[in-house]
């Protein structure tokens, strides 16, 4: 009964092929979600690859009603050995966005897996399919080298609408508190820093996207009988948004920004990797925050991003003033930002700089979230995986998108650790979507060890201690 026992397992099945034609048989269930979903497609996604699976690893299955209006069902499976075992919670989701089919390469589609270059192609194998999928796999071979017995509890929780925003999951976690109760949440969704760097990471940046818009009057007024004795809102518009970010990408409103870069996360983002060639792209490195390095600028501070910019008509410009122009931007931001009064903050700064014309209206937000660096869980989880790739992981103190960690950390109150089996190139949301078999051999090898490592006594002390 030894961990290698348990990576041998993993690792015949993946040079096997049974890891691929299982994540194919993922691949393959069309479980797009958003509007006029197929519901029916997307349970199947329980029915038919799920519930079996997870029978099969000794859990018990129930479904969650959302009550969100027209939300999917939530999966909550359970594998209690003792009450008073240490407990994990995982989570994970089974909807992926549209296939936009006719994108793909040719001989490349979204619901039939292929392998090129080295790499799985398909809609869902790194986004999210992929990722659970390495997971449940490392865990049966742990399962299965241990005897039957783990040494502890696991909790999973799986839904069908996290590419919709997670309709009805904050809710669900606020009903189930106590079903959903646990010493760690320990899961798997996004991107590694890099493809070659295993990296965990904390939590995610918070976002807000809010509309700016200047409405000065009913139709267009001709640009050469009017031009220069009545105000354009376009021109408004962008000299508004210049005061907010600069032309070299710095965030100007300082209630926008947090405080600082606390010590523990400065000395985890010194660890990352986050350069061009790392990121297989050249990024702009007189772009942002000045005095931070790229890192730091990723992913321990704000930025506002213009994402709409829209006056008059783009297609077909015509000589005239235009009677409106408005534009979406977002806020991505780090805890300890005061993102549930942007609106205000917004206001008051626009109307300081002149531009009481400028409207300003919040359409959406989440939260950021960040467990410390220097929590034990962290450590423990960064051992763990050092244990089977001979070198400490990447620590990312929050991911620079945003996964539902809020759910997790701030209404189950748990310490949340992520282990990505991804990475920033792999196209999740649009054609060509792609996961490196080297990601996922090495992802197995590590949730190997983290599964296995959590039946030893030094997880059980962390919980302990964390319970006092």
């Amino acid at each position: 009964m030894t961990m290698q026992q348990a990576l041998a397992q993993v690792r015949r099945e993946f040079d096997e092929g049974v890891f691929a034609q299982t994540l194919a048989r993922r691949v393959a269930v069309r479980s797009v979600s958003g509007p006029n979903a197929d519901e029916a497609v997307l349970q199947s996604y329980y029915t038919d690859i799920l519930e079996p699976e997870l029978a099969q690893l000794g859990f018990t299955c129930r479904r969650i009603e959302n009550p969100a209006p027209g939300g999917s069902p939530f999966l909550l499976a359970e594998r209690i050995e003792s009450p008073d075992a240490l407990t994990v919670l995982t989570y994970g989701h089974g909807d992926v966005v549209p296939g936009y089919d006719d994108q793909w390469d040719a001989g490349l589609g979204p619901w039939e897996m292929v392998l090129r270059d080295d790499a799985w192609y398909g809609r869902g194998v790194a986004d999210n399919k992929g990722q659970h999928g390495v997971n449940l796999s490392a865990l049966r071979a742990v399962l299965n080298a241990r005897g039957g017995k783990l040494g502890y509890n696991v909790k999973a929780l799986f839904e069908l609408g996290e590419e919709r925003s997670s309709p009805g999951l904050r809710a669900v976690c606020a009903e189930q508190r106590e079903a959903l109760s646990a010493d760690l949440f320990l899961a798997s969704d996004g991107p590694r820093v890099s493809a070659a760097q295993p990296t965990l990471f904390l939590g995610s940046r918070g976002g807000v996207v809010f509309e700016l818009s200047c409405r000065l009057r009913e139709g267009a007024l001709h640009s050469g009988n009017w031009g220069g004795i009545m105000k354009n809102p376009a021109v408004i518009l962008a000299n508004a948004i210049g005061t907010l970010v600069d032309g070299r990408g710095r965030v100007q409103v300082k209630g926008l920004l947090p405080e600082g870069i606390p010590a523990s996360v400065r000395e985890a983002l010194g660890a990352l990797q986050v350069d061009s060639e790392r990121l297989g792209r050249k990024i702009d490195m007189d772009w942002g925050e000045p005095g931070l390095s790229p890192a730091e600028r990723l992913l321990g501070w704000n930025t506002i991003e213009v994402l709409t910019l829209a006056a008059g008509n783009p297609a077909k410009p015509v000589n005239a003033i235009p009677p409106e122009a408005s534009a979406y931007l977002q806020l991505r931001f780090v805890v300890g930002t005061d993102w549930q009064n942007v609106e205000t903050l917004v206001r008051q700064h626009l109307d300081a700089a002149g531009y009481p014309e400028v409207m300003v209206r919040v359409v959406r937000g989440s939260p950021a979230t960040r467990l410390d660096p220097a929590h034990p869980w962290v450590r423990w989880a960064k051992d763990a995986i050092a244990a089977v790739t001979g070198e400490a992981p990447a620590v990312n103190p929050n991911l620079g998108g945003t996964v539902p960690n809020d759910a997790f950390s701030d209404i189950l109150g748990l310490p949340t650790v992520w282990v990505p089996h991804s990475y920033p190139g792999c196209k999740q949301h649009a054609a060509n979507e792609h996961l490196p078999r080297s990601i996922v051999r090495q992802g197995l090898d590590m949730m190997v060890s983290v599964f296995w490592h959590l039946g030893e006594p030094e997880a059980q002390a962390v919980a302990k201690a964390a319970r006092r």
